[in-house]
């Protein structure tokens, strides 16, 4: 990874959870606290410091006051940073009890077209308003994604769906997501159905001509229908479009990376994170 895209994407990571979250200081290192109902953040080192390791002042009291601070807001233990930026912070997280998984990261080839592939007949691509009738199953569809994670064909469905999208109503995340949509700060695009059911689904959030594209799910039923790189490739050219010059993404699966080589992206470093911790959105 260059050191001008590091910087952008470490900047990004300063940047965007600040439009959902406060900043709590713990020594050398922060822990994102959100504002409303949502995905939980993380902590991790204070980011955008030039320093040649965001970890070198990190000590075992700081991460043991962040998870203290984390089980008093009853949100999990969860870290997550930018591999090159603090390169012996994973040795020192472990060593706190807390197992560490690395997460590769792709960045898009600026030199390269996206190109939307086709849908498969009757479906559509529609950037979702705040007052979208489909938004509620959208925002559901990725927990049931990433609770069957992969490529091969799942069995949860549109009943399933249904019943995530009332729970999501009943305790106020909906809700909470539809004045984010209304100011920008949040782009949702789907793949629907012809009766508007979503049957992919992912987001982005710019801040300075930089975006991570996150929530790229598949309704397990649904998959094998290439509706992953659709949403993604839209995605990618509506955050052009709106003036976003960098793009970068994170992925799981190397057959996932494979769909993104395709769409233009190309390796870029990784991230750390705390195995197993919950997807941000």
């Amino acid at each position: 990874m260059s050191d001008s895209l590091r910087a952008r994407i470490e900047q990004y990571y300063a940047t965007v959870p600040l439009l959902f979250a406060d900043a709590e200081e713990f020594g050398s290192l922060r822990l994102f606290v959100p504002k409303g109902p949502g995905a939980p953040y993380y902590g991790g080192p204070s980011h955008a410091q030039p320093t040649t390791d965001g970890a070198s002042a990190v000590t075992a009291a700081d991460i043991a006051r962040v998870r203290a601070r984390q089980r008093e807001l009853g949100v999990p233990e969860a870290f997550e940073w930018l591999a090159e930026t603090a390169p012996t912070l994973r040795s020192r997280i472990e060593a706190a009890g807390l197992p560490v998984a690395e997460r590769p990261l792709m960045a898009l080839d600026p030199h390269h077209t996206v190109r939307l592939p086709p849908l498969p007949e009757g479906l559509t691509l529609r950037v979702l308003t705040a007052d979208d009738p489909a938004l509620p199953a959208a925002l559901a569809l990725p927990r049931l994604a990433f609770a069957d994670e992969g490529t091969r064909v799942g069995s949860a469905g549109r009943k399933e769906l249904s019943a995530v999208a009332e729970e999501m109503t009943a305790d106020g995340t909906v809700a909470a997501i539809r004045p984010v949509i209304r100011a920008g700060r949040k782009t949702l695009i789907a793949a629907l159905a012809s009766d508007g059911t979503p049957l992919a689904v992912g987001h982005y959030h710019p801040a300075n001509g930089t975006t991570e594209i996150g929530g790229i799910g598949t309704l397990p039923a649904a998959r094998r229908q290439g509706l992953a790189a659709a949403v993604t490739a839209a995605l990618v050219t509506h955050a052009l479009e709106a003036g976003v010059n960098t793009v970068f993404l994170a992925y799981a699966q190397d057959a996932v990376a494979r769909i993104y080589s395709r769409l233009g992206f190309r390796p870029a470093g990784s991230t750390f994170l705390i195995a197993n911790q919950p997807a941000r959105s």
